[in-house]
């Protein structure tokens, strides 16, 4: 596949789409010159519940090839797992099972994709769970998630999320030792959350986990503030982010994350492209 200036590979997220047809927003976003998606399973969006799955997730991969799109999964859908409590349950509640299931689930659709990656993050601690019983329950779960995605070829991206139990890079080399570090397990890194609380800059964040990276999001932040903004309107000089996953030599899909702007997602996505494109022509220069 072709990248753009700087050899790297822009994708966007269709939880960015969420009130187009997956159909639609994949063609959108390939018809704008993106050359990867990353997909956010949800109702309306490849539902891994839904009762026609294996049909959907054929049509899906077609659609995928025939526009010779990447795709990663991810998995942060809202209320897809339970109607009441957002993002509900996660590794860390007593249910905590559900969530193990929908991402098995996740790994065999994206195996079935030829996904480059399958995307999850940790949760945010339920207040009546300690410390120690959450973090028992995370290593053991996400060990379950990464045996099922070693055995399908697909690598699990574990995200750092602001607030959630492992939020900074930190967290996930933490985890990473406690899983014994597992080939399959590998960093899905979010460029906005490493300007909002990482404490070295955001191009040495990315030299510091280069190898270890499968997914990369991109958005625009400021300090302190878990907002995904557009280019442009945060704080991140992005063409040293940009030389900096270059240079550390990952080939994986850099996929616009913002996911509260589906109200103007063919322009803010055309926007977004436009953006990367001329920070690219800088790292060339």
């Amino acid at each position: 596949m072709t990248g753009h200036g700087s050899g790297l590979r822009f994708g966007y997220g269709t939880n960015g789409f969420a009130n187009h047809r997956l159909a639609d927003a994949i063609a959108v976003i390939a018809d704008l010159g993106y050359v990867g998606v990353a997909l956010t399973l949800d109702h309306d969006h490849l539902d891994p519940f839904s009762p026609g799955l294996a049909r959907e997730v054929a049509r899906t991969a077609d659609l995928l090839r025939d526009r010779d799109l990447g795709v990663v999964v991810e998995t942060g859908a809202r209320y897809l797992l339970d109607p009441w409590r957002k993002h509900a349950p996660t590794f860390l509640h007593d249910d905590r099972a559900v969530r193990v299931d929908f991402l098995r689930r996740a790994v065999a659709i994206g195996a079935d994709l030829g996904a480059e990656a399958v995307s999850c993050w940790a949760g945010v601690r339920p207040s009546d769970v300690d410390d120690a019983t959450a973090w028992c329950r995370l290593v053991a779960g996400v060990a379950d998630v990464v045996a099922a995605a070693d055995g399908r070829g697909v690598p699990i991206g574990f995200e750092p999320e602001p607030g959630m139990l492992v939020e900074n890079i930190a967290g996930w080399k933490r985890l990473r030792a406690a899983l014994g570090e597992p080939a399959a397990f590998g960093l899905t890194l979010d460029i906005g959350h490493c300007r909002c609380l990482e404490p070295v800059g955001v191009p040495e964040c990315v030299a510091d986990v280069a190898e270890h990276l499968v997914n990369v999001q991109i958005d625009d932040m400021v300090r302190g503030v878990h907002e995904h903004l557009e280019f442009g309107t945060g704080e991140i000089d992005f063409p040293p982010v940009l030389r900096a996953l270059r240079d550390g030599g990952y080939r994986g899909l850099v996929a616009v994350e913002l996911p509260r702007h589906s109200h103007a997602a063919p322009d803010v996505a055309r926007r977004s492209l436009h953006f990367l494109q001329a920070a690219s022509q800088e790292v060339t220069q």
